[in-house]
């Protein structure tokens, strides 16, 4: 099946300023990101950015940039103006990798990619992977998320859900409250950790753009929250194979490198 993909990259992260440039086994992380969309078949492959820097070291491997506005408030906007530019046609299946997820698996790529063909009532698509430690459940940077027995998302969040009544407390402390996760059966796979890769379809995205934002989606900071807010549909399957690590900090960047040079 064909789909293309567009891969975000900024310059400005908080926590490791100049990710997309940072080098991983002699090359800048955004060409490996790039070999793996090119891996994964993609029809085209476009890295979206907004500054000269990145857009300079995609040229210089050979990649294809699409050089977008400083204004956009989330990754989906970017991809909306990219799509824009370049004319697809509204059928176009979009998938959306990350400048910083080096060691994303091209399957899973494909696979979002066919979720959504199979989906056609679906505005995105996307994938989870069960959460199998106490440790991720309770973690905020971790994004859980729950789906229905015909597969669509029914909510995503911060917060430990669904909650198990009887193995999940929240006790009174100094600072607040603080929350324990006792005796819980991890195999039967009731927590899913929602991975950060999406497939849309072009005219979906132009739509998209338009749509006012919600409280739900600031207040956890999850910007697929608004589509479920306004009573659009996300198709969502569990990973047909984990993903490697992704790249947020100092540390992700040294761990990442030690992969790359089987350490």
């Amino acid at each position: 099946m064909k789909f293309k993909v567009i891969i975000p990259a900024r310059y400005a992260s908080t926590r490791l300023p100049g990710k997309p440039l940072l080098a991983i086994a002699g090359q800048p992380m955004i060409a490996h990101v790039h070999a793996i969309a090119k891996n994964a078949g993609a029809t085209e492959v476009i890295v979206a950015t907004d500054d000269p820097r990145i857009a300079t070291a995609v040229a210089a491997f050979g990649g294809k940039v699409c050089v977008t506005a400083t204004t956009h408030r989330s990754g989906s906007e970017r991809l909306a103006e990219v799509v824009t530019q370049m004319g697809y046609d509204d059928s176009a299946i979009i998938v959306n990798l990350q400048g910083d997820e080096p060691l994303m698996p091209p399957q899973l790529l494909q696979q979002v990619a066919q979720l959504l063909a199979t989906h056609p009532e679906a505005e995105m698509a996307t994938l989870s992977t069960p959460i199998l430690n106490a440790a991720d459940l309770l973690n905020s940077n971790i994004v859980k998320v729950v789906s229905s027995k015909a597969g669509y998302a029914l909510y995503f969040s911060r917060a430990p859900i669904p909650w198990d009544r009887d193995h999940l407390q929240l006790t009174p402390a100094a600072n607040g409250v603080t929350l324990h996760a006792e005796k819980i059966d991890f195999t039967q796979h009731h927590y899913q950790r929602h991975l950060g890769i999406y497939a849309y379809r072009s005219g979906f995205l132009r739509r998209y753009r338009e749509t006012v934002a919600c409280d739900l989606e600031q207040l956890e900071s999850l910007e697929q929250l608004r589509l479920l807010y306004h009573g659009g549909r996300i198709a969502i399957a569990c990973a047909v194979t984990p993903p490697g690590p992704g790249v947020d900090t100092e540390a992700d960047l040294s761990h990442v490198r030690r992969i790359f040079n089987h350490e």
